[in-house]
C-alpha cells in the first residue's frame, strides 16, 4: 500500500492534534489559501528519536529562546483523490469560513463537516504516485504523550491545558450512548446522523465543540458546547448565549461544561450546564486513552 508521513510538531497543540486526530479520519492540507490532496490516517505513533527516524525534518529553532522544535508525531497517511484547490471555492465553505473568522492558521488542525468530505471526495482524480518506504522497526522507539497538571512541560509529558480535555470531550460524545443520553435529558430526538466536531468559529469567537445534522436537508440543528477548565462563571455561561444566539434558532441547545458549576448557575432558555470529572490523581501522567476512558460528564440543574 502507498502511504506518507506527515510530522506534526513537538508543543501541546501538536500534542492536540496528535491526539485528537484518529485513525480513519480523513486530512488535508491548507497552505495559502489552498488545500492540497486528500489522504486517510492509517497509523499514527509518536517517536522518541524524531531526528533519526526518516522522515528527516529540520527542527524549528527559535531566535530568541534558542529552543528547538521537533517532530515526534507521526501520522501515516494513504493517498486518497489528487487536487490542489482555493479555498475560495464553495465546497470549501465551511474551512473558509473558520479560517476568516479565526483570522489565519494559528492552530495546527480543526475539523470540517461531513458535507465538505462528500464534495472534496469528488473531485480530481484518484491519488497516484510512489510512497514512502516503511521506516526501519529497530530505530523506532515509540511512547504516548501523557498530561497532567503541571505548569512546566517534561519529557514526553504536557500540561492538562483547556485544548486536551477539549478533545477528550469531544471524543466521549462520539460514543453513541453518551451522545443519545444528552440529547435524551434536552429532549431532543435523534432523527438522523449527527457529527461531533471539533472548534467552530464564529464573529464573537469560538465554539468549543459543535453537534450538528451530519448532512442536513432543509433545516440544521445543532448544540454548542463551551468548555471550561475548572469552575464556570456567569461570564462563561453569557458568552455561550451570545454564541447561541449568533448560530440562529437553529441552534436547540447551547451546553457549558466545566470541572465546577456554581450552585447560582441553573439552566436557562437554551442554556444548560454540565460538570465533567476524572476520578484520577491528575497530579500524575495520565495518556490520552486513560483520561478519555476515566472521564465522566453530568448535568447539572
Amino acid at each position: 500500500m502507498r502511504w506518507l508521513t506527515a510530522g506534526v510538531p513537538d508543543t501541546i497543540n501538536g500534542a492536540w492534534a496528535f491526539c485528537d486526530i484518529k485513525v480513519g479520519d480523513f486530512v488535508t492540507f491548507l497552505y495559502a489559501a489552498k488545500a492540497y490532496r486528500l489522504y486517510k490516517v492509517v497509523e499514527k505513533f509518536a517517536v522518541k528519536n524524531p531526528s533519526s527516524v526518516p522522515p528527516y525534518w529540520e527542527p524549528l529553532v527559535f531566535k530568541e529562546s534558542g529552543k528547538k522544535c521537533y517532530f515526534p508525531f507521526r501520522l501515516k497517511l494513504s493517498p486518497i483523490r489528487d487536487f490542489v484547490e482555493p479555498l475560495t471555492k464553495e465546497k470549501f465553505a465551511y474551512i473558509a469560513e473558520n479560517l476568516l473568522q479565526r483570522g489565519g492558521y494559528w492552530k495546527t488542525h480543526f475539523q470540517a463537516d461531513q458535507t465538505t468530505l462528500s464534495q472534496v471526495s469528488q473531485i480530481e482524480e484518484p491519488a497516484a504516485g510512489r510512497g514512502e518506504s516503511p521506516p526501519d522497526p529497530e530505530k523506532l522507539e515509540i511512547f504516548e504523550p501523557r498530561f497532567a497538571r503541571t505548569k512546566k512541560r517534561e519529557e514526553e509529558v504536557y500540561p492538562l491545558r483547556e485544548v486536551i480535555i477539549q478533545a477528550i470531550l469531544r471524543h466521549r460524545l462520539l460514543d453513541h450512548r453518551v451522545l443519545s443520553e444528552l440529547l435524551d435529558h434536552l429532549g431532543i430526538q435523534k432523527e438522523e446522523e449527527l457529527e461531533v466536531l471539533g472548534e467552530k468559529a464564529l464573529p464573537q469567537g469560538y465554539v468549543d465543540i459543535l453537534i450538528k445534522r451530519a448532512r442536513p436537508r432543509g433545516e440544521n440543528r445543532m448544540i454548542a458546547i463551551e468548555v471550561k477548565l475548572g469552575g464556570a462563571t456567569e461570564k462563561d455561561a453569557r458568552q455561550l448565549e451570545a454564541y447561541v444566539e449568533e448560530l440562529g434558532r437553529e441552534c436547540v441547545a447551547g451546553i457549558l461544561m466545566a470541572e465546577r458549576i456554581p450552585r447560582h448557575l441553573k439552566a436557562r432558555g437554551r442554556i444548560h450546564f454540565m460538570e465533567y470529572s476524572f476520578p484520577l490523581d491528575l497530579s500524575k501522567p495520565h495518556t490520552f486513552q486513560e483520561l478519555l476512558q476515566a472521564v465522566g460528564i453530568a448535568f447539572k440543574e
